[in-house]
């Protein structure tokens, strides 16, 4: 698909429409049982200066949903940049994404985020979507999207831990915690809980054993270097640097809240 879609683009030519069905013929994930395939339609939201790692993360683990189908949704069929500069290729547009969705997720990021909060078309498709889908979801700052576009109001929510706090200016429920469910919601916290989100989605998705066995594929069995992912585990001095680099970024959120006047109920 990708060497098709550079070739089209290279003669001027996008395609109108594609997307990647779980798995590729003759892969090793078409000798799971016949009960673990479903045919789920999933819409994974990309935007300029997105955060990479919140879109491919889960992508991983839902890409492995056996007869699934996984749309790349963004405004034009473009190369999309990402927030460090990774380019990602949408397969469909808001107009051709499937009307009807099981899953549609949205991941954040800074800059990009807050350009995405304020774009009438994404807001539009993602109330559009979201009314229908079978579970709403998102990673990190991008459940800061879903409450703009007032698919959290009353819900209980969580975010990057910088955004978790600005949750309640869009009538969420902040909750500390890693993955949050409620209802047909579900959102993680910063990025690399993403993979946590599409687990347990899985989980709810397929059989136990087999969210374990994609979880064995993957070895996801997380011991980082480190001690400094949370702040309440990162030294005083590291997380204050943090903060004060981030601030920009809460100041845009608060600004986009403050001149919301169509906060709706999820």
């Amino acid at each position: 698909m990708m060497t098709l879609f550079g070739t089209l683009l290279a003669s001027g030519t996008a395609p109108l429409e594609a997307s990647y069905t779980s798995a590729e013929p003759n892969g090793y994930m078409d000798k799971v049982p016949a009960a673990w395939k479903g045919n789920e339609q999933i819409g994974i939201v990309l935007y300029d200066h997105v955060t990479a790692l919140d879109v491919i993360g889960p992508h991983y683990f839902l890409g492995r949903l056996a007869g699934a189908t996984i749309h790349f949704v963004a405004d034009s069929i473009r190369p999309i940049p990402s927030e460090n500069g990774l380019v990602l290729t949408p397969t469909a547009t808001f107009e051709t994404c499937p009307k009807n969705l099981d899953v549609l997720l949205i991941g954040g990021g800074t800059a990009g985020t807050l350009a995405a909060m304020r774009d009438p078309a994404m807001l539009a498709f993602l109330r559009d979507r979201g009314a229908r889908a079978k579970w709403v979801t998102s990673v990190c700052t991008g459940s800061l999207v879903l409450g703009r576009a007032g698919l959290l109001n009353g819900y209980r929510a969580t975010s990057h831990w910088i955004g978790r706090p600005l949750l309640k200016e869009f009538g969420a429920v902040e909750v500390d915690e890693r993955v949050v469910f409620d209802r047909n919601r579900a959102t993680g916290a910063g990025v690399s809980a993403g993979l946590d989100l599409a687990l347990a989605l899985i989980q709810r998705l397929r059989p136990t054993e087999f969210a374990q066995m994609v979880q064995l594929f993957a070895e996801y069995a997380p011991a980082p270097s480190l001690d400094s992912g949370t702040p309440d585990h990162a030294p005083p001095a590291v997380l204050a640097r943090a903060q004060d680099m981030l601030t920009g970024f809460v100041a845009g959120v608060r600004e986009v809240a403050a001149t919301a006047n169509d906060r709706r109920p999820g």
